[in-house]
């Protein structure tokens, strides 16, 4: 015994020497907390508390496409740019279990770092498995540290599961896809088309979700049959009905400006049957602060 006592005393020291070497970050069973911070058609949101470190913050956000982003929202950010690498490792209460390599994560100057779509949705797979992944990167203050962020998976599964479900529900299309929309008329008529009715559906519904959006211009125009003056009052009147329709959605009459421009600003020729349907239109524009 007197001969491996100092080989366990040695050993001891050398792994404490090691493990002071990191600095770790990370909330622990009891004050691990995750919060779905955003939750509506337009945006979704979990974030998780770190102590002294940050925030880890998932996200998805309306669009035609399936999207997630993951971004460590650091108190202090980089002072320098690094590569951090991101590993799934087992939880101090689930011993026996391997850990991973999930991706690398670059550390841009004066930046929070962030993850795309498939390795977000990699970590959030692991933490409903009770994984908890782990960030590990060189101190940019001091050369002999090195920094493990960890992301705790206690709480989380009730979290997750309002967050999926807020996913789910998301408009399929962006601000992008209807910030400039033109839509178009049957011949003499302020009637829309069948697709116009259809886009001013989507529009609708989106600025009765976004208070953000202060500025809503409508513009409308003719083509050049019949008189100028009778070709006014059809745009006015083109103008004016889908102002009303906003209105009756509940949207504030504030936030809209309607005008009509008759036979002004063509984009199309006359003398064809498609270029006089261009040139029927309502153009909407949009605008965020």
């Amino acid at each position: 015994m007197m001969k491996i006592l100092p080989f366990a005393l040695s050993a001891a020291v050398t792994a404490f020497s090691c493990n002071a070497m990191v600095r770790h970050y990370e909330a622990d069973l009891y004050d691990s907390s995750w919060q779905v911070a955003e939750n509506s058609r337009l945006k979704c949101t979990l974030t998780h508390q770190i102590p002294n470190y940050g925030e880890a913050v998932f996200s998805s956000v309306a669009n035609r496409q399936l999207n997630m982003n993951f971004e460590l929202d650091m108190l202090r950010l980089p002072d320098t740019y690094g590569l951090a690498e991101v590993r799934s490792m087992p939880p101090s209460w689930k011993p026996g279990h391997g850990g991973r390599v999930i991706a690398q994560m670059d550390l841009h100057k004066q930046f929070s770092p962030s993850l795309s779509k498939k390795v977000a949705w990699t970590m959030l797979s692991e933490l409903e498995q009770g994984m908890n992944p782990k960030m590990f990167y060189q101190d940019w203050y001091n050369e002999t540290n090195k920094v493990a962020v960890g992301l705790s998976p206690a709480r989380f599964s009730k979290a997750y599961q309002s967050f999926v479900s807020c996913v789910g529900n998301l408009l399929n299309y962006s601000f992008e896809d209807i910030s400039y929309t033109v839509l178009n008329y049957q011949s003499n008529s302020d009637e829309l088309t069948k697709a116009s009715k259809k886009r001013i559906s989507m529009i609708t519904e989106y600025l009765a979700l976004d208070s953000e959006l202060e500025i809503v211009l409508i513009d409308a125009f003719t083509d050049s049959y019949g008189g100028r003056w009778p070709n006014l009052k059809l745009s006015e009147k083109r103008a004016a009905k889908i102002q009303k329709h906003f209105i009756d959605a509940g949207i504030d009459i504030a936030r809209i400006t309607a005008t009509g421009y008759g036979e002004k600003r063509h984009i199309a020729s006359n003398q064809t049957v498609l270029g006089r349907e261009q040139n029927r239109r309502v153009v909407i524009r949009m605008d965020k602060p």
